[in-house]
């Protein structure tokens, strides 16, 4: 995938140019979107994520880069500037593009933002969105999942540390889960490539507790400890078949 850039009205954008043929900073406002009757919804997390029609005519995820933690009550959006390519949204939309050339399961990007000023910035992604999916969170506290599926996702999680990929925040919601029971990750933004270390068995880890945690917050969800042993399973056959 080949992304173009281009400083438009002072801000600084790169883009899919097969999706996008010249963006503007417009596309990065969800009141734009809402006036033309193209926003579809929202989704809380650390930012809001707006759904909106693309201009193609495919879904598409909206999302501002915010602060997380107590520092976003003081500071929610502004980070420090020290170039473009630095910037979280650039290196989050590379970031993807490669991994889509890699034919890991991530969502397309389409555009990114960034407003630059007197040594800060403000930031922006759109992505296109995966459709019929909705987040592992959700769909455990709804149904369980097969074991086939936890064993799919150990074998996903395995391709991305496979190829380096460090989630700054693997966790039940950054997983995706389609209709055929097929698994997506979402928000890489702080996500880098790494070279093989024990940071591959801390980002599974940190999955783990995820889960945990919802499943201390409800009986009903749909997380046992057979379902994890599926996953590891999952996750260890690929490292010994060299997939």
């Amino acid at each position: 995938m080949t992304l173009r850039e281009a400083t438009i009205a002072g801000e600084h954008i790169v883009w899919d140019d097969v999706r996008l043929e010249e963006p503007a900073p417009d596309l990065f406002d969800a009141g734009w979107w809402q006036a033309r009757d193209a926003l579809r919804g929202e989704a809380e997390g650390r930012g809001t994520a707006h759904f909106v029609t693309g201009i193609d005519g495919t879904p598409w995820v909206l999302r501002h880069n915010r602060r997380g933690g107590a520092l976003a009550t003081l500071n929610p959006d502004r980070f420090l500037y020290t170039g473009r390519e630095r910037a979280r949204p650039v290196r989050e939309i590379r970031l993807l593009a490669t991994l889509r050339d890699r034919e890991l399961p991530v969502p397309a990007p389409v555009a990114a933002r960034v407003n630059a000023s007197l040594g800060i910035y403000r930031g922006d992604l759109i992505t296109v969105q995966i459709p019929d999916s909705v987040p592992l969170a959700d769909r455990l506290a709804e149904a369980p999942l097969p074991s086939t599926a936890w064993q799919e996702l150990g074998c996903t999680l395995a391709r991305f540390h496979r190829a380096g990929v460090w989630h700054a925040d693997l966790n039940a919601r950054n997983v995706l889960v389609d209709g055929d029971d097929g698994f997506h990750l979402i928000d890489f933004d702080k996500a880098r490539l790494r070279k093989p270390g024990k940071w591959r068995e801390a980002n599974i880890a940190r999955l783990h507790r995820s889960l945990d945690k919802f499943r201390s917050a409800s009986m009903r969800f749909n997380f046992l400890d057979a379902n994890w042993a599926a996953l590891r399973g999952g996750y260890t056959s690929v490292f010994a078949a060299g997939l």
